[in-house]
């Protein structure tokens, strides 16, 4: 089976996140969208949160599967037998940081590959930092984000 991992902090995700997984998806058999466990970073949603509001949004994808890590994505795939990671880019920004990334992984792994999807237009600019910005000052971000994390926002007063 050809199965990729699709990780990120999804703090929340978004449009584009839902993209680049709907492309991946027609590439590999299976995809497991990672939620990364960074203890240091300050997020919107806990991880059981993140994973919950996934398995909602992706209940009808028979091809994905939804879990957490917190350590190296590289290790995770190793665990799992997967040989690929998934990325987006969206500009050229991201292209740079994204490099530096897939050489560790390469040092740390030689066996994992990168597989890179460009951001349609339409979600270009859609980043979670951008929509958590646009959502604490009161913006409507119903057309960036499943309707998941719309009402994810709303429970917790956000």
């Amino acid at each position: 089976m050809n199965k990729a991992i699709y990780p990120g902090s999804f703090d929340p995700f978004t449009n584009g996140h839902l993209d680049i997984l709907n492309r991946a998806c027609k590439v590999f058999d299976e995809v497991i969208v990672l939620v990364a466990i960074n203890p240091a970073k300050k997020t919107v949603f806990t991880v059981q949160e993140r994973v919950d509001i996934l398995k909602k949004i992706l209940k009808d994808k028979p091809n994905v599967r939804v879990d957490s890590y917190e350590g190296l994505t590289v290790d995770y795939a190793k665990q799992e037998g997967v040989k690929h990671i998934i990325r987006g880019l969206r500009a050229v920004t991201d292209f740079e940081y994204e490099f530096q990334l897939a050489s560790a992984n390469r040092f740390a792994n030689p066996e994992i590959d990168m597989v890179f999807f460009m951001a349609s237009v339409e979600n270009s600019f859609v980043s979670s930092s951008v929509v958590n910005e646009l959502r604490k000052n009161g913006a409507d971000v119903s057309p960036l984000v499943p309707k998941p994390v719309v009402e994810a926002f709303e429970a917790k007063g956000i």
